[in-house]
């Protein structure tokens, strides 16, 4: 995961841009949920089934998408269909705190690509995200996991941010609309939950041993991040329903602890 910025704006201009990337939003959008034909639909507020059982490998495949993050394709699929699924929240952007750090997709980190952090959304989805005060919209792809901040629903790239209209302001309420993923949304896949931030590595590595100890065949892991540690934790398996569980009944002492999508 990238570094995030604060909501104070900086930086340079991003290298690649085009206009046909920005598809601003008409006044007559649907919010109702279409399916798309050939992908899996998004089931608003339905359960999740469990997962199967067979432990799943530690390795993650990496997730290409086209250069600069949306391809032609792309932009003429969302001119020309409905969104599968839609939230709102709020938006910021982010950057990457050196050059070639690799995103959660596997490629490296490219602030000139329409691209995007979300925590749930399979990795590759795509996505059209629309700056609720100002009209401005984009689509892009998520490449990356983030963000892990409370209150946060999505994090966008420099271009991302620049095309919606959140640069300069920092953070915006938007609306994400849905078109594709490459996998379903409301099943399957493969989960983790990540907590912190820590403001110490000692109370990281405290929290890693107890979880060791209450999850034993789970993956638990510490991490340094930019002035802060994470420790993450991954259930047998990847499950989705033991994730969901863990994140709803961890409270530690610092942190907070995110449902979060491996793939």
């Amino acid at each position: 995961m990238a570094e995030r910025v604060g909501l104070r704006a900086t930086g340079g201009v991003a290298a690649w841009a085009a206009l046909g990337l920005v598809l601003v939003q008409g006044c007559g959008h649907k919010e109702k949920p279409v399916p798309v034909q050939g992908y899996p639909p998004a089931v608003v507020g339905s359960g999740y089934p469990a997962a199967a059982s067979e432990k799943a490998p530690a390795r993650i495949a990496p997730t290409p998408l086209p250069a600069g993050g949306v391809s032609q394709e792309d932009l003429e699929f969302v001119a020309t269909h409905r969104p599968i699924l839609s939230e709102r929240g709020v938006a910021a952007w982010y950057t990457a705190p050196y050059k070639g750090r690799k995103a959660a997709n596997g490629e490296v980190f490219d602030d000139g690509a329409f691209t995007a952090a979300h925590r749930t959304l399979p990795m590759g989805s795509l996505v059209k995200v629309t700056n609720l005060k100002t009209g401005q919209s984009a689509a892009m792809r998520i490449s990356d996991r983030g963000p892990f901040v409370a209150g946060r629903l999505i994090d966008l790239t420099i271009a991302s941010a620049k095309a919606v209209g959140v640069y300069v302001a920092g953070t915006a309420p938007v609306r994400v609309d849905v078109y594709r993923t490459p996998k379903p949304i409301s099943h399957g896949g493969r989960w983790c939950v990540q907590i912190g931030a820590f403001t110490s590595e000692g109370k990281a590595m405290q929290l890693k041993e107890q979880l060791l100890e209450q999850y034993p065949l789970s993956n638990v892991i510490e991490f340094s991040g930019e002035n802060s540690y994470w420790v993450r934790i991954r259930p047998e398996g990847d499950d989705l329903e033991q994730s969901k569980w863990i994140a709803t009944h961890l409270h530690p002492a610092e942190g907070v602890a995110f449902l979060t999508r491996l793939d």
